[in-house]
């Protein structure tokens, strides 16, 4: 599991690297790039090569696709931080994006990460017909705005220190962080040409990784070190976020974890061995501490 999160993650900031010499020199590169190429581990590079060894999809178009993906993570990563959002100091055990360069250029930084991916996706390298690359831009785009993370970061904010109810979170918690992941699921499907009902199958699918990756992230948060982390932890319940911890509380949570691994174990292991990658990468998801 570990090599092959490092391969991806090392394949994907490789193509990122040479994809950042391709542009045209900009003031934005250096903080665009520090925000990028900040040790994440691709959890969600991870999902889409895992996806597409089920339908045989080409490693390489993959690892194109998820770069986009990731310029797309980055950007959200240095919105949330931001003072007027989340307002955090530490991303990866590094000052964030606003404390190194400033809030404006953090948030022109994020601006261009975003349309970045959409340069990644219809650019030539990525060779694929232009109804796909179309397509791929429309999923995308979608599940980055205002019907995913975009939106979901709004329902955070707005429910701070408020009594949500735990289908609200349940929705909040699949647009901030499901949608993208979301997206990793339905990509090498569209890359493949499968039917729309395959596709809102992992559309689905993908939405339960994410809601399984943020309520990781909350678990870690309510008890985490940030030694471990590589972020300030104990910071929901301060800013009265709206949680599944908030609500059902810590060890609730927990089983409500533990069943949500059950449910998508039982939906993957209708592929077989083709799936057996996809699920250690969910029960690593479920087992993280950073």
């Amino acid at each position: 599991m570990q090599n092959n999160l490092k391969r991806i993650a090392t394949d994907t900031d490789f193509f990122l690297k040479k994809f950042f010499k391709t542009q045209k020199k900009s003031p934005l590169l250096n903080p665009m790039s520090y925000g990028l190429f900040s040790g994440g581990k691709k959890i969600r590079s991870k999902i889409l090569v895992d996806v597409g060894k089920i339908f045989d999809s080409e490693y390489k178009k993959l690892i194109i696709v998820g770069s986009a993906v990731e310029s797309i993570h980055s950007y959200s990563l240095i919105h949330d931080d931001l003072p007027c959002m989340d307002d955090d100091k530490l991303r990866r055990g590094k000052p964030t994006v606003h404390v190194k360069y400033g809030e404006s250029t953090a948030v022109l930084a994020g601006n261009s990460l975003l349309t970045l991916s959409y340069e990644i996706l219809t650019s030539d390298l990525l060779k694929l017909d232009n109804s796909i690359k179309i397509n791929l831009v429309k999923k995308i785009s979608e599940c980055s705005g205002h019907l995913g993370i975009a939106g979901g970061q709004y329902l955070d904010l707005s429910y701070e220190h408020k009594k949500v109810s735990k289908k609200n979170i349940l929705q909040m918690e699949i647009k901030k962080t499901g949608k993208l992941f979301s997206f990793c699921c339905m990509a090498p499907l569209l890359i493949k040409k499968k039917n729309n009902k395959l596709v809102k199958k992992f559309d689905q699918i993908g939405s339960e990784i994410g809601l399984l990756f943020q309520i990781v992230d909350d678990l870690i948060d309510y008890k985490g070190q940030a030694s471990v982390a590589g972020k300030k932890t104990k910071k929901d319940e301060k800013k009265g976020k709206a949680t599944l911890i908030s609500l059902l509380g810590y060890e609730n949570t927990v089983k409500y974890k533990d069943n949500l691994i059950k449910v998508l174990n039982k939906k993957l292991s209708y592929f077989g061995s083709k799936s057996k990658n996809l699920i250690s990468t969910l029960n690593y998801i479920a087992t993280r501490d950073k």
